[in-house]
């Protein structure tokens, strides 16, 4: 898969895309825990060596069914050029250039627009505000 690089510019034009998917896996997200909970619950009541009750075989087929959703949106954000960071809180980053290195551009659901960074080989803790654009983007392709 080819790196994507994006300018800040280039990053808040797709956020009313991005926004709409991360929107759908958190909520999404949501309901696969809460499948899952209840699926726990159904296996757990069952005796050692009975086969599932036909309740926890539905709602560990409904599991499954939202897991393969969530996967099909995080497919999507990555062939936008998007990484998926936090299903919780819809974290996301993708890929920048900030004085001349590669940087992590990073945005979280409920953000008006993408306005923080963080190194590669760091995360969500760590980010910093991106500076007011100047005339020219300071983020490089």
């Amino acid at each position: 898969m080819v790196k994507k690089y994006f300018t800040r510019d280039e990053a808040n034009r797709t956020l009313p895309l991005v926004r709409r998917i991360v929107q759908d896996i958190v909520d999404e997200y949501g309901r696969w825990k809460d499948s899952l909970g209840r699926y726990e619950l159904a296996a757990g009541a069952q005796g050692p060596g009975q086969p599932e009750s036909p309740e926890a075989v539905e709602l560990r087929e409904r599991v499954d069914e939202i897991a393969k959703t969530i996967n099909s949106y995080i497919t999507e954000l990555e062939q936008i050029g998007y990484v998926l960071k936090g299903f919780d809180d819809g974290l996301v980053d993708f890929r920048g250039r900030l004085d001349d290195r590669d940087v992590w551009l990073c945005w979280k659901l409920g953000e008006d627009e993408v306005g923080h960074w963080h190194e590669i080989d760091q995360g969500y803790r760590h980010r910093h505000p991106l500076e007011p654009e100047p005339a020219g983007d300071a983020l490089n392709r």
